[in-house]
């Protein structure tokens, strides 16, 4: 068998590093030729000296580079993980760039890779039709790393051309999921940031808490899925054991279960068609005892109503969306607003800037930097 050579962009966040933690288990299957990364040089340097890429990225560009690191190709800014990708041309890139900021790598990797891995949802929150109609018109199979959207693909592997009814994304409900709505207005950032059950990055644990993440992923799900928004919907599920649901016309909902451990949606991803070992923890279902569900409570969550409401709106209102939601979590994370101005921010971004259409990456970056303006506003006048 050859091995596969995958770029790792975001490799040193929680994505990239379980990413890599795969590729170490399975060096005869995979080779990390491309690792790129925001700001964390020495974990890039300390990956590097690892897994010897043939090129590698940092957004933010250190002093220097290490002289025993001088043997693979670097890039520095912005758009370093594109340039890398173009330079290397692997045969899959797992994107995992958390935000906007990873559209650009998405979109260069449909030109320069035979398989996407997409753990960057905002892509096609932002990117949408023009991001799915180009993996079509290239043949490059967008496959999802999101554990929700995971389970999705997994179990429509069993649809056989029968109708689906409704796609169900199942919820934690994030660190605030049973507080109520006056305590969440005044959460802080140690407590939103106390995800009950998954181990994430700072921003994607803020939009668990506030659960706009939930929206973000309806969004993602009815690009990828090709499903109208009328026929995807949330469901609270607190154990985290289901990943989600497929429910046909028939009646019969098909589930993938599974202890929450983003390996095996990445390495499903890495791997597809086949499943990639990992010493996975068995389910213990006499342990587990019973699965919980419950709907979502869009009156102390109101930024999921707002996401929803995006998508039914059109294109340029889910990329206003997700740049106001994206100033407004940098801000709380910086102690500038509360948690409680997050949906707000998001409310008045989506009443304030005129829509628009989207039929260029261009017209998606002048959106988004009229909604991050719109915010940015508001935020200073909190």
């Amino acid at each position: 068998m050859n091995r596969q050579t995958i770029a790792i962009l975001g490799a040193t966040g929680s994505i990239g590093t379980q990413a890599l933690d795969l590729v170490r288990r399975h060096p005869d299957r995979f080779s990390a030729v491309c690792l790129t990364a925001g700001s964390s040089a020495e974990k890039l340097f300390a990956l590097a000296r690892e897994f010897r890429p043939l090129a590698a990225g940092l957004v933010e560009e250190p002093r220097e580079i290490p002289e025993d690191l001088r043997f693979c190709q670097w890039f520095f800014g912005p758009d370093c993980s594109a340039r890398a990708l173009e330079a290397v041309r692997p045969d899959a890139a797992l994107c995992a760039i958390t935000g906007i900021a990873g559209l650009d790598a998405v979109w260069t990797a449909l030109d320069a890779c035979e398989r996407v891995l997409l753990a960057n949802k905002e892509a096609l929150v932002t990117g949408g039709s023009l991001v799915t109609e180009k993996a079509k018109r290239l043949g490059v199979p967008l496959l999802p790393v999101d554990s929700e959207h995971s389970a999705i693909f997994q179990c429509l592997q069993a649809a056989r051309g029968n109708p689906v009814r409704s796609l169900i994304l199942t919820a934690s409900g994030g660190a605030l999921r049973d507080w109520p709505k006056e305590a969440i207005e005044r959460a802080g950032v140690d407590e939103v940031l106390r995800h009950p059950t998954w181990n994430m990055g700072r921003k994607i644990t803020v939009d668990c808490a506030s659960m706009v993440n939930k929206g973000l992923e309806i969004i993602e799900a009815h690009h990828l899925f090709g499903m109208p928004a009328e026929k995807i919907r949330a469901v609270i599920h607190p154990q985290s054991v289901i990943h989600s649901m497929v429910e046909f016309e028939d009646g019969a909902v098909l589930a993938q279960l599974g202890n929450p451990d983003m390996r095996g949606p990445i390495g499903y991803a890495m791997s597809y068609p086949e499943r990639l070992n990992y010493d996975a923890k068995p389910l213990d279902f006499a342990a587990i005892g019973s699965l919980t569900f419950a709907e979502p409570d869009l009156d102390r969550f109101p930024a999921l109503g707002c996401a929803m409401e995006a998508l039914k709106a059109g294109p340029w209102a889910t990329v206003v969306l997700n740049g106001a939601n994206e100033a407004a979590v940098a801000a709380f994370l910086d102690g500038r607003v509360p948690f409680g101005a997050i949906p707000r921010l998001i409310r008045d971004a989506l009443d304030a800037v005129p829509p628009r259409p989207i039929r260029t990456v261009a017209d998606v970056y002048q959106a988004d930097s009229e909604a991050r303006a719109r915010a940015g506003e508001m935020i200073r006048r909190l």
